[in-house]
């Protein structure tokens, strides 16, 4: 059966032209696509906003804005604010079902049907999404291993509209992807993953920012959204290799 879901999808974006083409590719050929996608190109020095809005060109429901370069890439808080920019040009839209998708992933074309189908037939299903893979000495390998099934990764949210505004949204602050869940899930919501919807990573979670400053960031979310350190200890040794 086919979802009548309205869904809009807004995409934080800064120099991710050696990926963008075919995360644009992938949500072109969706079986459901949604009625709007706003990609944000967030001061990128390089060819991604050039490339964003020759898909805008093509697709009218593709629209594009630009923001100033701050002459640096801000993880975390400053995706979020890039991504509220969207979000302000869709204060007067009707939708269902809102996605937060980053520039640099890849997917079949039935990911957002089957995301979409499970918020269908579970009706307090708050937040999802799907398991997220890159690519490891030529071997596809899960990101999200040893990640709760409640948990989410950011890279791929896609939320009710009834939990979104019962959230008040999303906070623009590092570890707003785990801060998220646990609002919904103290409002009563339920957030989990889909596995059988894959999206695979061009670069792994964090290869942006440099491999100490992501487990800074992510230390510093834990730290925010208030984990316990007992659960910060099994969560580093079921990660170990």
């Amino acid at each position: 059966m086919a979802s009548t879901s309205k869904l809009i999808v807004i995409s934080p974006v800064r120099n991710e032209s050696q990926h963008i083409e075919r995360t644009i590719a992938s949500v072109v050929r969706q079986t459901i696509r949604p009625v709007r996608w706003i990609i944000v190109d967030d001061g990128s020095t390089d060819a991604t906003g050039k490339l964003v809005d020759q898909a805008a060109d093509l697709h009218d429901w593709i629209s594009v804005v630009h923001r100033s370069d701050r002459g640096f890439r801000k993880s975390g808080a400053g995706v979020m604010d890039s991504f509220y920019d969207g979000y302000q040009r869709i204060a007067n839209d009707s939708w269902d079902t809102l996605l937060k998708l980053d520039g640099d992933l890849e997917f079949d074309a039935d990911t957002f049907a089957l995301i979409l189908r499970a918020f269908e037939q579970h009706p307090r299903l708050g937040i999802s999404g799907g398991d997220v893979f890159h690519y490891e000495n030529s071997n596809v390998v899960i990101e999200s291993k040893g990640d709760p099934d409640f948990h989410v990764r950011g890279a791929t949210k896609f939320y009710r509209r009834e939990c979104w505004e019962e959230m008040k949204g999303v906070p623009a602050v590092t570890g707003w992807d785990t801060l998220d869940e646990v609002k919904a899930n103290m409002l009563g919501w339920e957030t989990r993953r889909i596995s059988e919807a894959r999206f695979l990573h061009l670069r792994p979670t964090g290869a942006a920012d440099g491999g100490w400053r992501n487990a800074f960031k992510n230390g510093r979310g834990s730290y925010i959204s208030g984990y316990h350190p007992l659960y910060m200890l099994s969560k580093c040794i079921k990660r170990l290799p």
